[in-house]
């Protein structure tokens, strides 16, 4: 199954680039407000208040594009951010069989999805992706295809315990 939510990268720029104008608008009229209006006195901080935590609000909620492909016999995440400074793309790729379990952490703010897979000499390893701007399906969908790998994994391991 391949997930993906790359199509939506420009309505992620669109609400960036919004969100900057109205910090420069919001700066622009507080600035005004504090030299010659006078008319809000201690509400014009609200000017520039509000539009940075909207982009604090954006940034909180992680990583924006999300990458999964489980076609084949590995399975593929990645997980990157539309400002490309901003923060380090994460990319993982690993066998299927790999995958112990899954869990998505869904706070108010934002969606995490962790996974627990087998590292080489058995140990396990917690992976990490943002999954906040994924939509209800896309994350229902996304679960499903979990479930089925975790699923066809403890089949093999029990089949391979009876054989041997």
């Amino acid at each position: 199954m391949r997930l993906s939510n790359r199509s939506r990268i420009p309505i992620y720029n669109f609400v960036l680039t919004l969100i900057n104008v109205l910090i420069v608008i919001g700066l622009a009229g507080f600035i005004l407000e504090k030299t010659r209006l006078a008319m809000f006195g201690n509400e014009s901080v609200l000017f520039v208040l509000l539009p940075v935590v909207l982009l604090i609000l954006f940034l909180v909620r992680g990583r924006q594009i999300f990458e999964y492909d489980s076609d084949g016999e590995a399975v593929n995440f990645k997980n990157r951010n539309i400002i490309p400074f901003l923060s380090k793309e994460i990319r993982d790729e690993f066998p299927k069989y790999k995958i112990l379990s899954y869990e998505v952490v869904n706070a108010i703010v934002f969606k995490k999805l962790y996974i627990k897979i087998k590292s080489k000499k058995e140990h396990i390893a917690v992976l990490k992706y943002d999954i906040s701007y994924l939509t209800d399906k896309e994350i229902k969908d996304l679960k499903f295809s979990l479930k089925k790998i975790i699923k066809a994994n403890r089949e093999a391991n029990r089949e391979g315990k009876t054989q041997g």
